[in-house]
Protein backbone atom coordinates (compact mmCIF):
# COMPACT_ATOMS: atom_id res chain seq x y z
CA UNK A 1 0.00 0.00 0.00
CA UNK A 2 1.78 3.25 -1.12
CA UNK A 3 2.12 5.75 2.01
CA UNK A 4 0.32 9.32 1.81
CA UNK A 5 3.30 10.68 3.92
CA UNK A 6 6.43 12.41 3.27
CA UNK A 7 9.45 10.49 3.08
CA UNK A 8 10.52 11.92 6.35
CA UNK A 9 6.88 11.61 7.95
CA UNK A 10 7.44 9.64 11.44
CA UNK A 11 6.40 5.72 11.94
CA UNK A 12 3.56 4.83 14.00
CA UNK A 13 3.53 2.31 16.50
CA UNK A 14 0.55 1.46 18.72
CA UNK A 15 0.49 -0.68 21.92
CA UNK A 16 -2.21 -2.14 23.61
CA UNK A 17 -2.11 -2.33 27.77
CA UNK A 18 -4.81 -3.84 29.66
CA UNK A 19 -5.72 -6.63 31.94
CA UNK A 20 -8.00 -8.84 29.61
CA UNK A 21 -9.16 -10.86 32.10
CA UNK A 22 -13.23 -10.36 33.16
CA UNK A 23 -15.26 -12.18 35.78
CA UNK A 24 -18.31 -14.25 34.90
CA UNK A 25 -20.76 -11.94 33.30
CA UNK A 26 -18.29 -9.14 33.37
CA UNK A 27 -19.06 -6.43 30.42
CA UNK A 28 -16.76 -3.70 30.56
CA UNK A 29 -13.04 -4.11 29.14
CA UNK A 30 -10.90 -0.76 29.40
CA UNK A 31 -7.36 -0.56 27.74
CA UNK A 32 -4.74 2.16 27.35
CA UNK A 33 -3.84 2.65 23.91
CA UNK A 34 -0.27 4.46 23.53
CA UNK A 35 0.67 5.13 19.98
CA UNK A 36 3.96 6.49 19.08
CA UNK A 37 5.39 8.90 16.55
CA UNK A 38 9.38 8.31 16.04
CA UNK A 39 11.60 8.96 13.22
CA UNK A 40 10.00 11.70 11.43
CA UNK A 41 13.28 14.05 12.15
CA UNK A 42 11.13 16.38 14.16
CA UNK A 43 12.28 16.33 17.51
CA UNK A 44 12.06 19.92 18.90
CA UNK A 45 10.82 21.09 15.87
CA UNK A 46 13.89 20.85 13.95
CA UNK A 47 13.75 19.31 10.46
CA UNK A 48 16.46 18.50 7.84
CA UNK A 49 17.95 20.59 6.08
CA UNK A 50 16.35 19.24 2.69
CA UNK A 51 12.75 19.36 4.42
CA UNK A 52 10.48 22.42 3.28
CA UNK A 53 7.57 23.85 5.00
CA UNK A 54 5.05 24.11 1.79
CA UNK A 55 2.88 21.54 3.35
CA UNK A 56 2.33 23.94 6.38
CA UNK A 57 0.43 27.16 7.12
CA UNK A 58 -0.05 28.85 10.78
CA UNK A 59 -2.28 32.20 11.11
CA UNK A 60 -1.29 34.07 14.26
CA UNK A 61 -4.39 35.62 16.06
CA UNK A 62 -3.97 38.51 18.52
CA UNK A 63 -6.22 40.23 20.60
CA UNK A 64 -6.10 44.12 20.03
CA UNK A 65 -9.23 45.36 21.73
CA UNK A 66 -8.90 48.17 23.89
CA UNK A 67 -8.25 46.08 26.90
CA UNK A 68 -5.00 45.39 25.66
CA UNK A 69 -3.97 48.47 26.09
CA UNK A 70 -3.72 48.29 30.20
CA UNK A 71 -1.14 47.97 30.84
CA UNK A 72 0.54 49.79 27.39
CA UNK A 73 3.10 46.97 27.78
CA UNK A 74 0.57 44.36 26.78
CA UNK A 75 0.20 45.33 23.49
CA UNK A 76 3.91 45.73 23.42
CA UNK A 77 5.09 42.35 24.98
CA UNK A 78 2.08 40.95 22.05
CA UNK A 79 3.94 42.58 19.21
CA UNK A 80 7.18 41.15 20.58
CA UNK A 81 5.85 37.43 20.55
CA UNK A 82 4.36 37.61 17.22
CA UNK A 83 7.47 38.34 15.65
CA UNK A 84 9.48 35.71 17.56
CA UNK A 85 7.09 33.17 16.58
CA UNK A 86 7.26 34.83 12.77
CA UNK A 87 11.10 33.81 13.07
CA UNK A 88 10.77 30.71 14.40
CA UNK A 89 8.81 29.64 10.90
CA UNK A 90 10.74 27.45 8.50
CA UNK A 91 11.31 28.61 5.28
CA UNK A 92 8.30 27.80 2.98
CA UNK A 93 5.38 27.53 5.47
CA UNK A 94 2.86 30.03 4.45
CA UNK A 95 1.77 32.21 7.53
CA UNK A 96 -0.61 35.32 8.29
CA UNK A 97 -0.96 37.53 10.67
CA UNK A 98 -4.54 38.70 12.23
CA UNK A 99 -5.95 41.73 14.21
CA UNK A 100 -8.81 40.89 16.62
CA UNK A 101 -11.20 42.89 18.03
CA UNK A 102 -15.21 43.07 17.62
CA UNK A 103 -14.01 41.92 13.90
CA UNK A 104 -10.80 40.64 12.62
CA UNK A 105 -8.80 42.16 10.11
CA UNK A 106 -5.61 41.10 8.42
CA UNK A 107 -1.96 42.40 9.29
CA UNK A 108 -0.10 40.64 7.08
CA UNK A 109 0.14 39.95 4.22
CA UNK A 110 -3.28 40.53 3.20
CA UNK A 111 -5.78 40.66 0.27
CA UNK A 112 -6.80 37.52 1.53
CA UNK A 113 -3.97 35.86 1.39
CA UNK A 114 -1.21 34.09 3.42
CA UNK A 115 2.97 34.76 2.75
CA UNK A 116 5.45 32.71 2.41
CA UNK A 117 8.61 32.39 5.28
CA UNK A 118 11.61 33.94 3.77
CA UNK A 119 14.07 36.90 5.08
CA UNK A 120 12.28 39.20 3.29
CA UNK A 121 8.94 37.87 4.37
CA UNK A 122 9.72 37.55 7.99
CA UNK A 123 11.18 41.33 8.20
CA UNK A 124 7.86 42.58 5.97
CA UNK A 125 5.76 40.99 8.63
CA UNK A 126 7.77 42.38 11.31
CA UNK A 127 7.04 46.03 9.97
CA UNK A 128 3.66 45.55 9.68
CA UNK A 129 3.49 44.57 13.33
CA UNK A 130 3.47 48.07 14.16
CA UNK A 131 -0.44 48.36 12.76
CA UNK A 132 -1.35 46.30 15.93
CA UNK A 133 -2.68 48.95 18.05
CA UNK A 134 -5.43 48.08 21.05
CA UNK A 135 -9.10 48.98 20.18
CA UNK A 136 -12.72 47.90 19.94
CA UNK A 137 -14.29 44.93 20.95
CA UNK A 138 -13.65 41.09 21.57
CA UNK A 139 -15.30 38.67 19.42
CA UNK A 140 -13.53 35.29 18.76
CA UNK A 141 -15.58 33.89 16.57
CA UNK A 142 -14.81 36.32 13.87
CA UNK A 143 -11.25 35.43 14.32
CA UNK A 144 -11.16 32.31 13.73
CA UNK A 145 -13.74 32.98 10.74
CA UNK A 146 -11.20 34.82 9.01
CA UNK A 147 -8.32 32.61 9.89
CA UNK A 148 -10.07 29.83 8.31
CA UNK A 149 -11.12 31.93 4.84
CA UNK A 150 -7.43 32.06 5.05
CA UNK A 151 -6.33 28.10 5.58
CA UNK A 152 -8.74 27.69 2.39
CA UNK A 153 -5.84 28.66 -0.17
CA UNK A 154 -4.04 25.14 1.45
CA UNK A 155 -4.04 21.72 -0.17
CA UNK A 156 -5.59 18.90 1.72
CA UNK A 157 -3.86 17.14 4.23
CA UNK A 158 -1.57 19.95 5.30
CA UNK A 159 -0.60 20.99 8.41
CA UNK A 160 -3.12 24.36 9.67
CA UNK A 161 -2.72 26.05 12.49
CA UNK A 162 -3.63 29.05 14.66
CA UNK A 163 -2.21 30.56 17.37
CA UNK A 164 -5.04 32.53 18.99
CA UNK A 165 -4.18 35.36 22.35
CA UNK A 166 -6.65 37.08 24.14
CA UNK A 167 -6.70 38.76 27.33
CA UNK A 168 -10.30 39.04 28.19
CA UNK A 169 -13.91 37.31 27.48
CA UNK A 170 -15.52 37.15 24.63
CA UNK A 171 -17.99 39.72 24.94
CA UNK A 172 -18.90 40.51 21.58
CA UNK A 173 -20.58 37.75 20.02
CA UNK A 174 -23.08 35.46 21.37
CA UNK A 175 -21.53 32.00 22.45
CA UNK A 176 -24.20 30.14 19.91
CA UNK A 177 -22.34 32.00 17.28
CA UNK A 178 -18.71 30.77 18.40
CA UNK A 179 -19.85 27.56 18.63
CA UNK A 180 -21.39 27.76 15.08
CA UNK A 181 -17.40 28.84 13.94
CA UNK A 182 -15.96 26.23 15.95
CA UNK A 183 -18.37 23.55 14.31
CA UNK A 184 -16.70 24.82 10.92
CA UNK A 185 -13.17 25.06 11.80
CA UNK A 186 -13.21 21.79 13.86
CA UNK A 187 -10.99 19.62 11.66
CA UNK A 188 -9.58 22.02 9.33
CA UNK A 189 -7.25 23.73 11.37
CA UNK A 190 -5.76 23.10 15.08
CA UNK A 191 -5.51 26.09 17.21
CA UNK A 192 -3.04 26.73 20.52
CA UNK A 193 -5.12 29.48 22.87
CA UNK A 194 -3.24 31.48 25.18
CA UNK A 195 -4.48 34.10 27.92
CA UNK A 196 -2.59 36.73 28.90
CA UNK A 197 -3.12 38.34 32.38
CA UNK A 198 -6.06 37.42 34.57
CA UNK A 199 -9.03 38.83 33.14
CA UNK A 200 -10.26 36.33 30.48
CA UNK A 201 -12.10 32.92 31.24
CA UNK A 202 -10.46 29.42 31.67
CA UNK A 203 -13.72 27.34 30.15
CA UNK A 204 -14.14 29.53 27.28
CA UNK A 205 -10.55 29.24 25.83
CA UNK A 206 -10.12 25.42 26.63
CA UNK A 207 -13.41 25.08 24.51
CA UNK A 208 -12.17 26.63 21.61
CA UNK A 209 -8.77 24.48 22.11
CA UNK A 210 -10.47 21.26 22.76
CA UNK A 211 -12.56 21.86 19.76
CA UNK A 212 -9.19 22.43 17.48
CA UNK A 213 -7.79 19.67 19.01
CA UNK A 214 -4.86 22.36 20.60
CA UNK A 215 -3.53 23.70 23.93
CA UNK A 216 -4.62 25.87 26.16
CA UNK A 217 -2.44 28.08 29.25
CA UNK A 218 -2.33 31.03 31.04
CA UNK A 219 0.88 33.75 30.71
CA UNK A 220 0.09 35.68 33.60
CA UNK A 221 3.17 38.00 32.94
CA UNK A 222 3.19 39.38 29.40
CA UNK A 223 6.64 39.64 29.62
CA UNK A 224 6.58 36.19 29.73
CA UNK A 225 4.70 35.76 25.81
CA UNK A 226 7.60 35.67 23.61
CA UNK A 227 9.21 32.52 25.21
CA UNK A 228 5.65 31.06 25.14
CA UNK A 229 4.81 32.06 21.55
CA UNK A 230 8.42 30.82 20.70
CA UNK A 231 8.08 27.05 22.34
CA UNK A 232 4.15 27.01 20.35
CA UNK A 233 5.68 28.22 16.82
CA UNK A 234 8.73 25.19 17.38
CA UNK A 235 5.99 22.44 18.30
CA UNK A 236 3.73 23.41 15.52
CA UNK A 237 7.22 23.72 12.74
CA UNK A 238 7.57 19.54 14.22
CA UNK A 239 4.36 18.48 12.79
CA UNK A 240 4.88 16.00 10.00
CA UNK A 241 1.39 14.68 9.27
CA UNK A 242 -2.47 16.21 9.21
CA UNK A 243 -5.44 14.48 10.03
CA UNK A 244 -4.78 11.20 11.18
CA UNK A 245 -7.56 9.38 13.20
CA UNK A 246 -7.61 6.74 15.82
CA UNK A 247 -10.17 4.11 14.11
CA UNK A 248 -12.15 1.71 16.61
CA UNK A 249 -13.36 -1.73 15.34
CA UNK A 250 -16.08 -3.52 17.43
CA UNK A 251 -17.26 -7.01 16.84
CA UNK A 252 -21.10 -7.64 16.81
CA UNK A 253 -23.16 -6.21 20.21
CA UNK A 254 -20.31 -4.64 21.43
CA UNK A 255 -20.16 -0.99 21.52
CA UNK A 256 -17.67 1.61 22.79
CA UNK A 257 -18.69 3.52 25.72
CA UNK A 258 -15.52 6.06 25.55
CA UNK A 259 -12.77 7.51 24.12
CA UNK A 260 -10.40 9.67 25.70
CA UNK A 261 -6.36 11.08 25.18
CA UNK A 262 -5.35 10.86 28.70
CA UNK A 263 -1.67 11.92 27.71
CA UNK A 264 0.20 14.34 27.49
CA UNK A 265 -3.22 15.94 29.07
CA UNK A 266 -7.15 14.51 28.98
CA UNK A 267 -9.29 15.53 26.23
CA UNK A 268 -12.82 13.65 26.01
CA UNK A 269 -12.81 12.55 22.07
CA UNK A 270 -15.90 10.19 22.73
CA UNK A 271 -18.44 12.85 21.22
CA UNK A 272 -16.38 13.20 18.48
CA UNK A 273 -16.42 9.74 16.50
CA UNK A 274 -17.42 9.58 12.83
CA UNK A 275 -19.08 6.48 11.72
CA UNK A 276 -16.42 4.88 8.42
CA UNK A 277 -18.24 1.73 8.15
CA UNK A 278 -19.64 -1.69 10.32
CA UNK A 279 -19.19 -1.30 13.60
CA UNK A 280 -16.30 1.20 13.07
CA UNK A 281 -15.77 4.57 13.52
CA UNK A 282 -12.77 7.41 13.36
CA UNK A 283 -11.62 9.78 16.59
CA UNK A 284 -9.67 13.13 15.53
CA UNK A 285 -6.28 12.95 16.75
CA UNK A 286 -4.99 15.87 14.70
CA UNK A 287 -1.54 16.37 13.65
CA UNK A 288 1.33 14.48 14.78
CA UNK A 289 5.91 14.97 14.73
CA UNK A 290 8.08 12.83 16.84
CA UNK A 291 5.93 12.20 20.05
CA UNK A 292 3.48 9.54 21.94
CA UNK A 293 0.06 9.80 23.23
CA UNK A 294 -1.72 7.62 25.05
CA UNK A 295 -5.58 7.07 24.82
CA UNK A 296 -7.70 5.12 27.35
CA UNK A 297 -10.71 3.43 25.56
CA UNK A 298 -13.52 1.59 27.23
CA UNK A 299 -15.62 -1.41 25.12
CA UNK A 300 -18.38 -2.75 26.46
CA UNK A 301 -18.54 -6.50 25.15
CA UNK A 302 -21.59 -9.25 25.34
CA UNK A 303 -21.43 -11.01 29.03
CA UNK A 304 -19.55 -14.56 28.43
CA UNK A 305 -19.10 -18.17 30.44
CA UNK A 306 -15.81 -18.58 31.59
CA UNK A 307 -13.62 -19.88 29.11
CA UNK A 308 -14.88 -17.36 26.58
CA UNK A 309 -12.51 -15.05 25.11
CA UNK A 310 -13.20 -12.54 21.80
CA UNK A 311 -11.58 -9.72 20.66
CA UNK A 312 -13.19 -6.72 22.11
CA UNK A 313 -11.71 -4.39 19.83
CA UNK A 314 -9.15 -3.34 16.73
CA UNK A 315 -7.36 -0.12 17.14
CA UNK A 316 -6.29 1.06 14.12
CA UNK A 317 -3.99 4.59 13.54
CA UNK A 318 -5.17 5.70 10.17
CA UNK A 319 -4.80 9.13 7.71
CA UNK A 320 -8.14 9.17 5.85
CA UNK A 321 -7.59 9.60 1.91
CA UNK A 322 -9.69 12.30 0.04
CA UNK A 323 -11.38 9.35 -2.17
CA UNK A 324 -12.84 8.35 1.68
CA UNK A 325 -11.01 5.26 1.83
CA UNK A 326 -7.43 5.15 4.21
CA UNK A 327 -3.94 4.33 4.84
CA UNK A 328 -3.65 2.40 7.68
CA UNK A 329 -0.30 3.31 9.69
CA UNK A 330 -0.63 1.17 12.46
CA UNK A 331 -2.94 -1.11 14.71
CA UNK A 332 -3.23 -3.02 18.09
CA UNK A 333 -5.79 -5.65 19.54
CA UNK A 334 -7.96 -5.03 22.58
CA UNK A 335 -9.04 -8.51 24.23
CA UNK A 336 -11.50 -10.23 26.56
CA UNK A 337 -11.18 -13.47 28.36
CA UNK A 338 -13.89 -14.38 30.95
CA UNK A 339 -12.47 -16.30 34.14
CA UNK A 340 -13.30 -17.37 36.95
CA UNK A 341 -9.21 -16.84 38.63
CA UNK A 342 -10.76 -13.97 41.06
CA UNK A 343 -7.24 -12.82 41.60
CA UNK A 344 -6.12 -12.21 37.11
CA UNK A 345 -9.95 -10.67 36.88
CA UNK A 346 -9.34 -8.26 39.99
CA UNK A 347 -6.16 -6.81 38.86
CA UNK A 348 -6.43 -3.46 37.61
CA UNK A 349 -3.54 -2.85 34.73
CA UNK A 350 -1.23 -0.32 35.92
CA UNK A 351 -1.66 1.60 33.36
CA UNK A 352 -5.15 2.06 33.17
CA UNK A 353 -5.26 2.62 37.30
CA UNK A 354 -2.73 5.09 36.69
CA UNK A 355 -4.70 7.20 34.10
CA UNK A 356 -8.13 6.59 35.29
CA UNK A 357 -6.44 8.95 38.48
CA UNK A 358 -5.24 11.58 36.15
CA UNK A 359 -8.85 12.06 34.69
CA UNK A 360 -10.19 12.13 38.44
CA UNK A 361 -7.64 14.65 39.41
CA UNK A 362 -8.39 16.81 36.97
CA UNK A 363 -12.23 16.79 37.21
CA UNK A 364 -10.97 17.40 41.36
CA UNK A 365 -9.64 20.27 40.62
CA UNK A 366 -12.05 22.15 38.03
CA UNK A 367 -14.65 21.04 40.40
CA UNK A 368 -13.09 22.50 43.34
CA UNK A 369 -12.47 25.90 41.70
CA UNK A 370 -16.02 25.86 40.51
CA UNK A 371 -17.29 25.65 44.67
CA UNK A 372 -14.95 28.05 45.82
CA UNK A 373 -16.19 30.32 43.22
CA UNK A 374 -20.01 29.47 44.38
CA UNK A 375 -18.53 30.36 47.82
CA UNK A 376 -19.07 26.45 49.01
CA UNK A 377 -16.07 26.39 50.83
CA UNK A 378 -16.44 22.90 52.45
CA UNK A 379 -16.93 20.79 49.05
CA UNK A 380 -14.15 23.33 47.32
CA UNK A 381 -11.66 21.40 49.96
CA UNK A 382 -13.50 18.28 50.06
CA UNK A 383 -12.51 18.25 46.14
CA UNK A 384 -9.34 19.83 46.23
CA UNK A 385 -8.10 17.78 49.45
CA UNK A 386 -9.24 14.50 46.73
CA UNK A 387 -6.96 16.17 44.06
CA UNK A 388 -3.90 16.61 46.75
CA UNK A 389 -4.57 13.45 47.29
CA UNK A 390 -4.71 12.05 43.89
CA UNK A 391 -1.52 14.06 42.40
CA UNK A 392 0.55 12.89 45.56
CA UNK A 393 -0.36 9.41 44.46
CA UNK A 394 0.26 9.83 40.75
CA UNK A 395 3.42 11.40 41.20
CA UNK A 396 2.24 14.10 39.38
CA UNK A 397 4.41 17.02 40.61
CA UNK A 398 3.67 19.54 38.28
CA UNK A 399 -0.25 20.01 39.94
CA UNK A 400 0.62 19.04 43.27
CA UNK A 401 3.10 22.51 42.99
CA UNK A 402 0.46 24.27 41.31
CA UNK A 403 -2.22 23.09 44.43
CA UNK A 404 0.30 23.95 47.13
CA UNK A 405 -0.06 28.00 45.78
CA UNK A 406 -4.11 27.61 46.77
CA UNK A 407 -4.37 25.40 49.22
CA UNK A 408 -2.03 24.35 52.61
CA UNK A 409 -1.39 21.04 52.61
CA UNK A 410 -1.78 19.22 55.94
CA UNK A 411 -1.36 15.52 54.54
CA UNK A 412 -1.29 15.15 51.49
CA UNK A 413 -1.51 10.77 51.07
CA UNK A 414 -4.95 11.44 53.80
CA UNK A 415 -5.91 14.91 51.46
CA UNK A 416 -6.10 17.04 54.50
CA UNK A 417 -5.97 20.61 53.03
CA UNK A 418 -6.74 24.41 54.20
CA UNK A 419 -7.54 26.87 51.67
CA UNK A 420 -4.90 29.42 51.80
CA UNK A 421 -5.61 33.27 52.13
CA UNK A 422 -5.19 35.65 49.90
CA UNK A 423 -4.94 33.01 47.40
CA UNK A 424 -3.79 35.44 44.38
CA UNK A 425 -5.97 34.98 40.91
CA UNK A 426 -2.94 33.93 38.55
CA UNK A 427 -2.19 31.29 40.49
CA UNK A 428 -5.94 30.20 40.91
CA UNK A 429 -6.27 30.28 37.13
CA UNK A 430 -2.93 28.77 36.78
CA UNK A 431 -3.93 25.44 38.67
CA UNK A 432 -7.26 25.37 37.05
CA UNK A 433 -5.94 25.81 33.28
CA UNK A 434 -3.18 23.20 33.51
CA UNK A 435 -5.49 20.89 35.72
CA UNK A 436 -5.74 18.83 32.53
CA UNK A 437 -2.09 18.45 31.98
CA UNK A 438 -0.96 14.62 32.89
CA UNK A 439 2.17 13.09 34.09
CA UNK A 440 2.90 9.45 32.15
CA UNK A 441 2.62 6.27 33.88
CA UNK A 442 6.04 4.68 34.85
CA UNK A 443 6.74 1.46 33.03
Amino acid sequence: MASLAKPNAPRFDVDIFQNEYLAEGAREVNAIVTVTATGGGTAGGRLPASADGGDAAVVIMIDCSGSMDYPASKMRNAREATAAAIDTLRDGVAFAVVAGTHEAAEVYPGGGELAVADPSTRAAARTALRKLTPMGGTAIGTWLALARRLFESRPERSIRHGILLTDGRNEHEKPAELQAVLERAAGYFTADCRGVGTDWEVDELRRISSALLGTVDIVAEPSGLADDFRAMMSATMGKQVADVALRIWTPANAVVKYVKQVAPSVEDLTGRRTDTGPRAGDYPTGSWGDESRDYHVCVEVPAAAVGDEMLAARVSLVLPRPDGTAETLSQGLVRAVWTDDLASSTRINQQVAHYTGQAELAASIQEGLAAHRAGDVDRATAKLGAAVRLAHVTGNDGTFRLLEKVVDVVDPKEGTVRFRKNVSEADSMTLETRSTKTVRVKR
